[in-house]
């Protein structure tokens, strides 16, 4: 009876709408209010953009089902409201830390590879020096020779380069400086100008090289003469190196990195026309000799692997790639980067070689007159057809311009580093095109003073490793980043044997053997 006197009383009715009305008004005023489009009003629940519609029979939820205990006059709608007051929050904080989180993560994604592509390019170009017109000469005459049988030759050679020039851009990094600016930075003035004089001697052979093959093959595909030829080469690599440093630095990475992919494309024409048998490729990988002479051969080929250029060169070119400004980034993130950097750049620059030295091993075994560049040329012609010899040429124009570049970059670091000059990048190319012109105007055989200018260079890798060797297990100068002692140990162990190769070549050249 008082139950339903309660019930009909106006004012029982007033005051319980009354305090309906305020729990209705509290939990809008505490709901979460968020400009999250994707964060559905507590109204209809919560949802990415969809509207839930409450089924009433479903089950109820132990938030809603406690708020109903407290507070009777509640609907079922009101107490989920409610209980979303006391978990949305939550909730909704946790959805957008996953958000963000999320985000981050493919920013940072794409942030890492975005700075990985930035890092890459020196190795490029310092790969450039391993596919010159002197490797091309010798790698094409090996095959011609002996076949497939110093395959594993190149093999090893361009995994002893991967060390060398990996080690000379961790220098670089780590210190800042180039190769030559720190042996300037430790020797007295005579000490530097003996240096210098040396390492200059090695870039005018390194010079003569590129400008006699780039010659060659103007007369291959114009029939120029070799010293019209000459000039031509000095004159485009000159205005090439107009780009170097700077803010055009980049493009003069990219323009020689383009001539890197004419090369590999020259040389690698002739297997597509006449593949090789996978099994006598293969077969090359095993280390043996068969005469005294391939022995000889192999000496040459792994003694003359490592350019002492591109050893100087490479510290530099890890600094010079963010001349332009850029923002340079941690010396761990730019060491991981070199690591990919140097491994592709010799890896495509390996490729080359050992493609020469198979198309030769495939297509020219036994025949005569291959020993030089023309011959070789013409050999490829006479088997495999006029296109391929023409791509060839192509092939080793663009190895020529590329090659002779970086040689004068060389030789302009060199100077800078040792005598602290820096010279106008034309002056120090007429300094290494002059000799290079005379030898075109007065050698009777440009392929014999091809072959003198690959024993200067024989001579001066020891100048130029056993420092690097040195440097890089500094722990004064390289802090952290000094070689541990089992690296150190690999290094000495692969220097000893260039050095020594390298002084077999230079001594079975005088005797008249190599």
């Amino acid at each position: 009876m008082s139950a339903n006197t309660n019930t009909n009383n106006p004012e029982n009715s007033s005051n319980q709408s009354a305090n309906t009305s305020a729990t209705k008004r509290a939990a809008n005023q505490h709901a979460p209010r968020t400009n999250d489009p994707t964060i559905a009003s507590n109204t209809h629940g919560r949802g990415y953009g969809r509207m839930h519609t409450i089924d009433k029979r479903r089950a109820i939820h132990p938030d809603q089902e406690r708020l109903t205990a407290k507070h009777p006059e509640l609907n079922i709608v009101d107490a989920e409201t409610a209980a979303s007051i006391e978990r949305g929050d939550a909730e909704i904080d946790k959805e957008r830390a996953a958000a963000r989180a999320q985000g981050r993560s493919s920013k940072t994604v794409a942030h890492h590879g975005h700075a990985l592509a930035g890092i890459l390019g020196p190795a490029f170009v310092a790969a450039v020096a391993y596919v010159d017109p002197g490797n091309v000469a010798a790698n094409v005459t090996s095959g011609a020779r002996y076949g497939y049988l110093l395959v594993w030759v190149l093999v090893l050679a361009n995994a002893m380069s991967v060390l060398i020039q990996y080690q000379s851009a961790k220098l670089g990094i780590v210190t800042g400086k180039s190769l030559p600016e720190l042996l300037g930075e430790r020797m007295h003035d005579a000490g530097r100008f003996m240096f210098f004089m040396q390492a200059e001697v090695i870039a005018i052979a390194t010079d003569l090289a590129e400008l006699i093959g780039g010659a060659i093959a103007l007369n291959l595909l114009f029939g120029l003469p070799l010293f019209v030829g000459g000039v031509v080469i000095g004159a485009v690599s000159t205005v090439l190196l107009l780009f170097e440093g700077g803010k055009t630095h980049r493009l003069f990475e990219k323009m020689v990195i383009a001539l890197l992919l004419v090369i590999t494309f020259g040389f690698i024409a002739g297997l597509f026309i006449a593949p090789p048998n996978p099994a006598d490729v293969a077969g090359g990988l095993i280390p043996h000799f068969t005469t005294t002479d391939s022995v000889l051969m192999a000496s040459s080929m792994l003694g003359a692997t490592v350019m002492p250029h591109a050893i100087y060169l490479h510290s530099t070119l890890v600094n010079d790639h963010y001349a332009g400004g850029q923002a340079k980034p941690s010396i761990k993130r730019l060491l991981d980067g070199s690591k990919v950097d140097v491994f592709w750049a010799l890896v495509l620059a390996g490729t080359v070689n050992l493609s020469l030295l198979i198309l030769a091993a495939n297509s020219l075994y036994g025949m005569k007159g291959t020993d030089s560049i023309e011959g070789a040329q013409h050999a490829i012609v006479s088997v495999l057809g006029p296109v391929i010899g023409t791509i060839f040429s192509i092939g080793l124009l663009a190895s020529s311009l590329s090659s002779t570049s970086v040689g004068t970059y060389a030789g302009s670091e060199i100077m800078h580093g040792l005598l602290r000059i820096k010279a106008p990048m034309w002056a120090c190319r007429v300094v290494t095109l002059v000799p290079g012109l005379i030898v075109l105007w007065f050698a009777p055989n440009p392929t014999e003073a091809l072959v003198i200018g690959q024993v200067i260079l024989s001579v001066g890798i020891p100048f130029a490793i056993i420092p690097l060797m040195r440097y890089t297990h500094n722990k004064e100068l390289m802090g952290k980043w000094v070689d541990g002692p089992i690296k150190h140990a690999i290094f000495i162990a692969v220097a000893a044997l260039i050095i020594a190769l390298n002084v077999l070549l230079i001594v079975l050249t005088i005797l008249g053997k190599a």
